[in-house]
């Protein structure tokens, strides 16, 4: 879709009095992930098949993973083509890994209003600005020192304010757009998209002067691939385990459903994918499947809801604890914590536990409802065989004591279609 669209705009360029020069545009609002990084780097490459002047981001981001912002910095080094990062519009931030991402472009630009800066990290989940695990403090130190060696290299390679660029990860140091510009940590400030463009127009990006001053702006759409990475977020890796448990659960208490097996089957390995990729606490995921036990447990020996209640806590501290509440970026909310926990205590208290006393309850039907039951002989019955009429039917009958005719006997089991009986005593 996107190539006819740029096919378009081609044809639409040769027509007299349209702009000749092209400029790309994305947008990236939310958390730094691996769809980012893919999308990025696809936007690149069209942008230097095509042979655009520059590719604008347009950034407004509260931190993300660290590898994928690693992936992200390589692609703007390597880039033939310019790279400006916008931290727009007026509010938006460059927090955590959005501080590497803009220190890196050829241009950095902010709106007003807008911030830069607190790239301190604090875990060693995966992420910059927070994580799932708390490291110890040998740990903490190293993760610190690699974040600092990183950033100066990108501020050096840039030409921008160095001093500062360390001081974002080593003190969290951040600042306003216009304090940015007067420390060198950007190039300038730009109110909107046309304004930007026009303040880039003449400025020399590895030996060549860019034309940007009334070009034709062209967004790059994220594809479907892309769309889908874009789901790897904390809140659907979490209602995945959900999907799992569910499930996987709702099939062993209810065999030959089918159906739930193979949702919870499918969706425990989307989990385990996200699992992979994501920043996750191994306790608080221990915390969950505690819980799921204690449900289980009381369901089948009951506690007077000792075991529930135990279970209800486990897993609520898990899912506070399963993602790190202090980033911003990749945490989960109390609005989906609260309603899970509260769904999943009912799931297990009425419909497994509706499943499993089901599976308890005495046979209704069938030739084992007859053990048990009183019928006279038809004539002797011993060893060597008899006869015994129960049920509107005739049955062959057998007995270890022998039984005379009309005495009643108790059937107590059977041995192919032969029942087994004994003498009833009064």
């Amino acid at each position: 879709m996107w190539r006819l669209l740029l096919i378009a705009v081609w044809l639409l360029s040769t027509v007299p009095g349209w702009p000749a020069e092209r400029v790309g545009l994305i947008k990236i609002n939310g958390a730094i992930g691996p769809a980012t990084a893919i999308y990025i780097s696809r936007a690149l490459e069209v942008m230097a098949q095509e042979q655009f002047q520059c590719l604008i981001i347009e950034l407004d981001t509260p931190g993300g993973l660290l590898e994928s912002t690693k992936v992200i910095v390589q692609k703007f080094l390597a880039s033939p083509v310019p790279v400006v990062v916008f931290v727009a519009p007026d509010g938006a931030t460059a927090t955590s890994a959005g501080c590497f991402i803009t220190l890196a472009a050829d241009i950095a630009a902010m709106a007003p209003a807008t911030s830069i800066g607190a790239a301190h990290p604090v875990s060693l989940g995966g992420s910059t600005g927070g994580g799932a695990e708390k490291p110890d403090e040998t740990m903490q130190h190293k993760q610190e020192n690699y974040a600092i060696g990183f950033i100066e290299a990108i501020a050096a390679k840039r030409h921008r304010n160095v001093a500062w660029a360390r001081s974002s990860v080593k003190e969290s140091a951040a600042i306003t757009a216009e304090k940015a510009l007067e420390l060198r940590v950007i190039d300038l400030i730009a109110q909107d998209l046309p304004g930007l463009l026009k303040q880039m127009d003449g400025r020399e990006i590895n030996g060549q002067a860019l034309r940007t001053a009334g070009a034709l702006v062209v967004e790059v759409p994220m594809v479907f691939r892309e769309k889908v990475f874009q789901l790897l977020r904390p809140e659907v890796m979490f209602i995945l385990m959900l999907m799992a448990i569910y499930g996987i659960i709702g099939e062993l208490s209810s065999p030959g459903a089918i159906l739930p097996g193979v949702v919870g089957a499918i969706a425990l390995i989307l989990a385990l994918y996200m699992g992979a990729i994501l920043p996750f606490n191994i306790a608080g995921l221990a915390l969950i499947l505690l819980a799921v036990g204690l449900f289980i447990t009381d369901l089948y020996a009951p506690t007077h809801g000792v075991l529930t209640a135990g279970g209800i806590l486990s897993f609520l501290l898990g899912a506070l604890m399963l993602f790190d509440r202090s980033d911003p970026a990749f945490r989960l909310s109390l609005a989906i914590i609260l309603p899970a926990t509260s769904v999943t205590a009912l799931f297990f208290l009425f419909a497994i536990g509706a499943g499993l006393r089901a599976q308890r309850l005495p046979i209704r039907a069938g030739r084992e409802t007859m053990v048990g039951q009183v019928a006279p002989a038809l004539a002797r019955i011993d060893a060597n065989g008899g006869k015994v009429f129960i049920e509107g039917e005739l049955w062959n009958a057998t007995s270890e004591v022998a039984v005379e005719k009309d005495q009643p006997v108790e059937i107590v089991a059977f041995e192919g279609l032969t029942l087994k009986v004994k003498p009833k005593t009064q």
